[in-house]
């Protein structure tokens, strides 16, 4: 294992806990604050109330035209227009002031109205007894400040202060216009921080101006409005922050938590400090995680007997080698005691000594051969070919060659047998040709002389069913078992090897490799392997 890679230590709270957690407050806030921006610019909230001011004061100048006014002086009768201001002005809890042509004040229905009678003024709290309260009340009225700035119509605009004019009408911008003929009205935010609107309009009959009507906003009822959505608004968010909270925080740990289980785990593994079964399989998660633990358990084992594998085959590859290199060791120092001891013999040593060398050097071929085929197994390319034509080339390979290794002149009989002339399969034929050549040269090295070996073909259950049987002394049930196991030595099939190559390609073809045998009556290997279908 390596370890030349920083360890990171196990954190309280994960990074991925922390986004989950500032991405969602992130996107609460730009909503929180999109809302109050939107709301922080209804400027229409304003102009609507404007001109709903601005049609009741046409309204109510229309009837002080009417009935108060005095065509002779050209000027409202107070006397006259006080009591229709008191029923025109009460219900709609408005301040409603009335100017002469000159921006004089005749009538003002603060004086004439009962709920005008008495007025409140906020106090100015006690001085505080000790520096530390006053420095807390300051810093509360900062924040509540900051918070009525925020909280009203335009937040921390920049909006003119409201003021009392006394008799002279003249000094507001909104009275100037009315009498020059227009309607004017302004925005305006008193001691308290309320906007105050106001809005004057001509008081006109048959084009002759009376004078002019002011009507004025007294009880900040906007601002009530909009604080009052705010302060709404504002719970609302807490509330959502609370359940965002939690919400976040089981998300982070439904989704952390098992990923740093997994992290965790596979250091352990990193480190050599666990098995093959460290890594969690988390039965529980029916999800991505789940999926993610079971690929990395399944990947952790596989690795674990990747590393089985080879450490089992560098000991099989030690084990083989020596095999040939002792006889080689031996032939050498025989030829060189038969050199210094027996130099006319020397000629007849050296020549048994040459076949001898070459016979343990092509073993020693032979091994590594079989060595790497296994370990450089290819990819299978499937083709649709005729299986009896792979059997008779692999029968047919091996033949000249199993006859011309000096053998005895009874040598076994070889028989290929089919029950169809055509058994298509998708296969790749170089590998599948290599597999059986394999099973016919292990069955003829098996066989005694004079034996029999046959190859069959034929079709079972929808499956091409390969049959190679020899009439060899047959297997132990032992030796069944461990047959196609990779580097087990058979004293009949040799190494292993080459019949863990033929399950192999078998596997790779989506087929499967059996063996029958009793002991004394021979051996069958059985491969079938799924019919090709168009």
């Amino acid at each position: 294992m390596s370890a030349d890679l920083p360890y990171r230590p196990r954190r309280r709270f994960s990074a991925l806990t922390r986004r989950i957690l500032a991405f969602n407050a992130i996107a609460l806030l730009i909503l929180l604050g999109g809302v109050l921006w939107v709301q922080s610019n209804r400027i229409g909230l304003v102009e609507e109330r404007i001109a709903g001011i601005r049609d009741q004061a046409l309204i109510v100048a229309g009837a002080l035209a009417e009935y108060t006014a005095d065509p002779e002086r050209r000027a409202i009768e107070p006397m006259q227009a006080e009591p229709l201001l008191r029923q025109l002005i009460s219900p709609t809890h408005l301040r409603a002031r009335v100017y002469s042509t000159i921006g004089r004040l005749q009538i003002d229905t603060r004086n004439l109205l009962a709920r005008n009678l008495v007025t409140t003024e906020t106090l100015p709290p006690p001085e505080p007894s000790n520096s530390f309260t006053a420095f807390f009340d300051r810093s509360v009225a900062s924040v509540e400040r900051l918070y009525d700035g925020l909280m009203g119509v335009r937040p921390l605009a920049h909006i003119e202060p409201y003021f009392e004019a006394g008799q002279n009408g003249r000094v507001y911008s909104e009275v100037n216009q009315a009498l020059m003929g227009e309607t004017g009205s302004s925005v305006r935010v008193n001691e308290q921080d309320k906007l105050v609107l106001s809005v004057a309009v001509p008081i006109r009959r048959f084009a002759t101006l009376y004078g002019v009507l002011m009507m004025t906003t007294e009880s900040g009822d906007i601002d009530d409005i909009l604080k009052a959505e705010r302060t709404a608004l504002v719970e609302v968010f807490l509330v959502a922050f609370v359940a965002l909270l939690f919400s976040a925080v089981y998300l982070a740990g439904f989704i952390a938590a098992p990923i740093l289980r997994l992290a965790a785990a596979a250091e352990r593994v990193r480190r050599g400090r666990a098995g093959r079964d460290a890594i969690p399989t988390l039965d529980d998660r029916n999800d991505e995680i789940g999926e993610l633990a079971d690929s990395l358990s399944a990947m952790t084992r596989a690795l674990y007997d990747r590393i089985d594998a080879i450490e089992s085959f560098a000991a099989d590859v030690s084990h083989e080698l020596k095999n040939p290199l002792f006889p080689l060791q031996i032939t050498v120092e025989n030829l060189l005691r038969a050199r210094e001891h027996s130099p006319a013999e020397f000629d007849e040593v050296f020549r048994e000594s040459a076949k001898t060398l070459l016979a343990e050097v092509g073993n020693l071929k032979a091994i590594i051969e079989r060595f790497s085929d296994f370990s450089r197994m290819p990819t299978p390319e499937l083709q649709p070919v005729n299986i009896n034509e792979v059997v008779r080339r692999a029968v047919k390979f091996y033949e000249p060659q199993f006859c011309a290794n000096g053998r005895p002149a009874v040598t076994p009989r070889l028989q290929l047998e089919s029950s169809l002339e055509s058994l298509p399969i998708s296969a790749d034929p170089e590998l599948l040709h290599r597999a059986l050549a394999n099973l016919v040269l292990n069955a003829l090295d098996a066989m005694p002389e004079g034996g029999t070996l046959s190859v069959r073909t034929s079709e079972s259950n929808g499956n091409i069913r390969i049959e190679v049987a020899d009439t060899g002394l047959g297997l132990t049930a032992e030796e069944r078992r461990r047959l196609f196991t990779p580097y087990y030595t058979s004293k009949q099939y040799g190494t292993g090897l080459g019949l863990a190559i033929v399950q192999s390609v078998v596997s790779d073809h989506q087929g499967k490799i059996w063996v029958e045998s009793e002991k004394g009556k021979g051996t069958s290997f059985i491969i079938e392997l799924p019919k090709f279908v168009d």
